[in-house]
């Protein structure tokens, strides 16, 4: 709690605006979410709140580091790490992130995250990938390379050291 506290006012830029009382009360409250934030931090995910939805009135974690966690070398999903027949890498992204209890950023929330900050200026990240493109095999992933942010494609299958993917936590 006290390294969440400590993020959240280092970096006033990214929650302009909230409070850190109330989130810490209903962190407290709710047990599960802080394990998943244990989880984030564990894999350098650096998350912090970034928002707070309205609608439900949750607020948003996200993962702040400034490169991408280190959850890499991993396929998009099982279907894609199950097809691979050879040169499986440890497992999957949303698979992944489900274990921890967290959603794989979608790419509105990762333009989000950039317009709060310079993230994956090395690395990338996969994002929610759109149905229809992975159905057809794809999936979708972001960076930031000449101060623009970017939305590639690849084959679902596919891994790389440097590309692993962001989360987002709701409490």
């Amino acid at each position: 709690m006290e390294t969440l506290r400590t993020r959240f006012t280092k970096n006033m830029n990214l929650h302009k605006d909230l409070e850190w009382n109330p989130i810490e009360e209903k962190l407290r409250k709710n047990p599960k979410k802080l394990w998943s934030l244990f989880e984030m931090e564990t894999t350098e995910g650096e998350p912090d709140v970034v928002g707070r939805d309205e609608s439900t009135g949750e607020y948003l974690f996200f993962d702040c580091s400034p490169e991408s966690p280190k959850r890499r070398s991993l396929c998009y999903d099982y279907q894609a790490w199950n097809a691979r027949k050879a040169n499986k890498p440890e497992g999957n992204a949303i698979d992944k992130a489900a274990e921890i209890g967290i959603e794989i950023l979608t790419e509105e929330q990762y333009r989000k995250l950039q317009e709060l900050g310079k993230f994956d200026l090395k690395t990338s990240s996969w994002i929610k990938t759109p149905e229809k493109i992975r159905q057809m095999g794809g999936a979708v992933f972001c960076d930031r390379r000449y101060d623009t942010v970017f939305l590639y494609h690849n084959g679902a299958d596919s891994y790389y050291a440097a590309r692993g993917f962001r989360g987002c936590l709701k409490v």
